[in-house]
């Protein structure tokens, strides 16, 4: 599976606001984006004004890094959405945000979970309304995991809810545009597609 692996503050640097692929840092004033607004590069601090096509280009390069895939999967997205009845933009968001990897990093930021008990770690798995996503017995042991239960609780979409105690989390309902907190104009990468 193919990833990004550089450095991650040079995306949020290029897109103009912090994505928070740095975790922590992103909240201190070390972030690069706060030292240096303007985009990484030799020509970063050059003035340009952007087409419409550039507009719409880095708002779809925004939500693509935000939610950590790769164009040919953000593209079938679009295209799942798009087939769908309703407003293109916020199903494309609904995806997006339905996907396991963010689901768990919205719940407790972490590996070796099971979803409606069973096993799962494909990072594109799409949960439904209903579906508890858990930590596996085997992994509730490992000190991670203890420290994780102990740290206060950031703030959580009311369509997420957290059961602490039991190490698991519920997929309440699907999510509404008003809840989905990524700073995104999804209908620019609507018009981008419709190219």
């Amino acid at each position: 599976m193919a990833r990004y692996t550089g450095p991650v503050c040079r995306l949020c640097r290029r897109e103009g606001v912090k994505l928070y692929l740095k975790g922590d840092k992103c909240f201190t004033d070390k972030c690069p984006l706060t030292r240096r607004a303007y985009p990484p590069g030799q020509h970063g601090q050059g003035r340009r004004k952007l087409s419409e096509y550039g507009v719409q280009l880095r708002e779809k390069q925004k939500a693509r890094r935000t939610y950590g895939i790769m164009e040919g999967q953000f593209s079938r997205y679009f295209g799942k959405a798009s087939a769908k009845k309703g407003v293109t933009g916020e199903l494309l968001l609904q995806l997006l945000e339905r996907r396991l990897d963010n689901v768990v990093y919205r719940l407790v930021r972490h590996n070796h979970f099971a979803v409606n008990g069973r096993r799962v770690n494909i990072p594109s798995f799409s949960v439904k309304p209903g579906d508890v996503v858990e930590v596996r017995e085997a992994s509730r042991q490992k000190p991670r995991f203890k420290v994780m239960l102990e740290a206060p609780l950031r703030t959580l979409p009311a369509w997420l809810d957290v059961q602490r105690d039991q190490w698991r989390g519920t997929v309440v309902r699907m999510p509404t545009r008003d809840e989905i907190d990524t700073p995104v104009q999804e209908q620019l990468i609507i018009e981008y597609y419709s190219r």
